[in-house]
This record gives C-alpha cells, structure tokens and sequence, in this order.
C-alpha cells in the first residue's frame, strides 16, 4: 500500500513537508529528493539546442552575408540567455515550487493566457519529435549514400529510401520512451551533449581543412548571396526570412526550461543554478554556431549546401562522413527524449488527477531486469508513449517534408515561449512600473521578436509551398 501511495506521488502533487523542511529524501516539496547539478542541466540545454541545424548554419550566413548574419546569430544569443534568466527566476512563486511551463504562467499571469501557453508549448514539442524523427533518418541515409558515393563516384545518383531507418528510429524511441521522468535522462543527455560536440567538431574541422587546402574558388560577400548572380531578387528576400528564422529557433529551448530547473537539487537556490547552466549552454551553443556557420560559408562561399555532413558539401574521407552522421543521429535520440518527457508527463499527471482510482493509470509494478536493476513498470505508461512514438514516426514518414511544418510551429511558439512569456512574468514578479524605461525597452524587445517570428513564418510557408509541389509520397525523396 505504501508503494502504491508512493507511485501516485508521481502523479498527484503531494503537500509540502511539514514547515517546508526538506527531509533526507525527500524536498521541501515532498517529492524524491532532485539530484540535478550544472553539468546535468548545462547537458539538457545542450541537447536541447544544438541540433544538426548547427551544421546548416553555413547556407544561413550565406544568405545574410558577413555582417548580417553573424550579427543576427549574436542578437539571439543574447536575447534568449536574458530571457532565460527571466524564466529560471519564475519558477518559485512565493516560496512555492511550479513544475511545468504551465505552471509558472499559471502562477504569474494566469487566465486565458496558460491555455495559450499549453497550446504553443505543447505543439512546439510535438512537432519537434516529429523532425527529429525525420533529421535522425536522414542523417543515417547519409551513411549510405556516402558510402555508396565512396564506391560509385560522386556523380552516382545513390537514392536511398529514409523510411526504413525511421522505422528503426522509432524503435530505439520505444525503448528509451519507458525512462519514467526527465530526473532519469541525465545520463542520456551527456551522452547526446558529447555527440554534438563530435559531429560539430567535425564539421569545423573539414570546413577548416578546406580552407587551408585551397578548396577552390568561392564567393563570399558582406550581403552574402548575389541578386542576379546566385538567386533572384524574390528569392534573395524569401531565403533571408528562413535564414532569421533558422537563427532565431536554433537558440529556443525556452519549452523545456522549467522541467530542466525542476531537475536541480537545492541549495543552492534553483534559479540561480540554472541561470549558471544557461550561461554555459548557451555560450558554447553560440560558439559552435558562430565558428561552423562562419568557416562554413568561407569554405563554401554563396554556394552552401543546406547541410555540409547529410547534403555532401564533403565527400571524403568518407568515413569521417560516417561517423559524423552517425553522432548527429545518436544526439538526436536523447534530443528526441529531452522534447517528448514534458508531453509525457503532462498527459500521465492529467490522467491520474482524473482517475486517480485506475490501478492501470496509478500503480507501478516492480519489475527484476538483468544487469539493471529494478524496473516500475506502468500499463498506461507503456501504452501511451508507444502509441505516441508510433503516430509521430508515422507522420514523418506521410510528410517527410515535415520540417517546414516544424519551421512554421517553430514561428508560432518562439515568440510566445521564449520571449512574450517570459518578459511578461519578470514584468509581473520585478513590479516594473509602467511605461518606466525598462519596461519601454523590455516591451520594444518583446514587439520586435513577434515580428522575427511573423518573418519566419512567412518564409516557412514559402518553402512548404514549394516542398508541396514537387512531394511525391512513399518514395524516396532527395536530401539537401
């Protein structure tokens, strides 16, 4: 019985310890004592940002040019480690702990205005798994194709269908969907954290020995590509608008902020911790961003391929091509987790308030697994993420053109999550006066992101209108 009550502890917020002392095992909260560190979080953040985009970051500042573009990449670096802090402090609301994004909006603002939040948040992560699931198999076609480049000649047409190896990613995401909550997937995380580091690294590393080996003749310039020249003017303003928004979503980890803080023991105070994570996960991202989008487009000019490892901007040596892509994939299985936990838990916290007396919803049964330990197996758990993990690879595979898709969520959800949110919650909890000068400046950076975002929807849907035209479905569709 103890057990059981222990379980739906899972589910069911408990009241706080008696005068909010924390106990050996237990927080002041009274759930199991959290045990997160800045190494654990800086690795969630990293995991959750950077992302194989880091590689397309070269086509990115070709389409800006020297100036713009890495102006644009700083600009959002900036803007979302403040509004980080703002958000890392929101997460205690007079004392009290808020575990989800909700939550903290729901604290703060309330209203109308934590139904939009769901909306925004929650759809942004279910349209990232779902390109998740379609980067990681076009990552592992990449493995193919450069062997086959290797065998037959860089001109041979080497068409690999990416299907099967969704199927495969699918179900590794089973597997690793069981992982019963986020405070379980730090290991996970650091292991996703060192393959974007590899495949990153290699990527600087080939784009710098093609610059030191001559690599041939390109063009560069301080507007990047040419009106005339390399695009038209149409397309020149159309490519620029998905290059903002390329920059502006790379950086957006905002959804899953609060469940990362919600990971971290304390003392010390939570939000200072995270604000510390946030300084590093943010400031190696945006190395990494600046040095692979930078020496990218100087190795390959105004001519960029949208992907350097996957759209074979280098063909040899291949096997370095291999490994890189078989890092970016294994990345994004943890990135995949990282993402769908929060939908995870929020739908298993939602049922077992509803039913709490369903024994299947509720109760965990122990379960002896070789060389592991013991494993709480939940019914409902197992039914419900397996279903999720199917209809999301299912998906991929009928739209597998889905990215757009994932640009135009990405839009939506970007100035919401990571800019409105939180500056409207530091306005609400600091008591900026109004119309002060900091909250003039606050509201003018608040108003010129919604712009950014309606810019890059505008480009998102551009490019899903072309993706339309020419989609052909079940077969196998060239990666770029």
């Amino acid at each position: 019985m103890a057990n059981e009550l222990e379980k739906k502890s899972m589910y069911i917020e408990q009241p706080a310890l008696e005068n909010g002392e924390a106990s050996k095992n237990f927080d002041d909260d009274g759930r199991p004592r959290r045990s997160g560190t800045v190494m654990t979080a800086s690795a969630h953040i990293i995991t959750a940002v950077i992302g194989s985009g880091v590689l397309s970051l070269a086509w990115a500042i070709a389409q800006l040019g020297w100036v713009a573009g890495p102006a644009v990449l700083m600009a959002f670096s900036f803007i979302t480690y403040l509004t980080s802090t703002f958000l890392a402090d929101s997460y205690r609301h007079q004392g009290r702990r808020n575990y989800t994004y909700m939550d903290v909006v729901r604290a703060h603002l309330g209203g109308y205005k934590v139904q939009l939040c769901g909306l925004a948040q929650y759809g942004n992560l279910v349209g990232v798994t779902i390109g998740y699931t379609i980067t990681a198999s076009i990552s592992m076609v990449a493995v193919k194709r450069s062997n086959c480049f290797h065998k037959e000649g860089h001109k041979a047409e080497c068409s690999i269908s990416s299907y099967p190896f969704m199927a495969i990613f699918a179900g590794i995401q089973l597997i690793l969907s069981q992982i019963p909550n986020f405070h379980e997937l730090s290991w996970l995380s650091i292991v996703a954290a060192v393959m974007s580091f590899a495949y990153s690294s290699i990527g600087l590393a080939l784009s710098i020995a093609k610059l030191a080996g001559g690599g041939g003749h390109v063009e560069t310039s301080l507007t990047g590509t040419r009106v005339g020249v390399d695009i038209s003017g149409s397309e020149k303003v159309w490519k620029s608008f998905q290059a903002i928004g390329d920059m502006a979503f790379a950086y957006a980890y905002s959804t899953v902020l609060i469940e990362i803080q919600d990971t971290l023991k304390s003392p010390p105070p939570e939000n200072v911790v995270m604000k510390k994570a946030s300084l590093v996960g943010v400031s190696t991202t945006t190395i990494f961003y600046v040095l692979c989008g930078c020496l990218g487009y100087a190795a390959f000019g105004n001519n960029a391929p949208g992907n350097f490892l996957t759209g074979f901007g280098f063909y040899e040596p291949f096997w370095l091509i291999d490994f890189a892509n078989v890092c970016i994939a294994i990345h994004l299985i943890g990135a995949y987790q990282v993402f769908a936990q929060p939908i995870f838990g929020f739908v298993e916290k939602r049922c077992g308030e509803k039913w709490p007396e369903n024994k299947a919803i509720t109760k965990d049964h122990a379960v002896r697994i070789p060389l592991c330990g013991v494993y709480d197996f939940n019914v409902f758990r197992l039914v419900w993420r397996s279903v999720y993990v199917i209809v999301t690879a299912v998906i991929a595979m009928i739209f597998p053109f889905f990215n757009n898709f994932l640009g135009l969520i990405g839009a939506a959800s970007f100035y919401p999550l990571t800019v409105y949110f939180p500056i409207e919650m530091h306005i609400a909890q600091a008591k900026v006066p109004k119309y002060s000068f900091r909250w003039v400046w606050l509201k003018i950076l608040s108003w010129s992101c919604l712009i950014v975002s309606l810019v890059a929807a505008a480009g998102s849907v551009r490019g899903l209108a072309d993706d339309v035209k020419t989609y052909k479905p079940f077969q196998s569709q060239a990666h770029e």
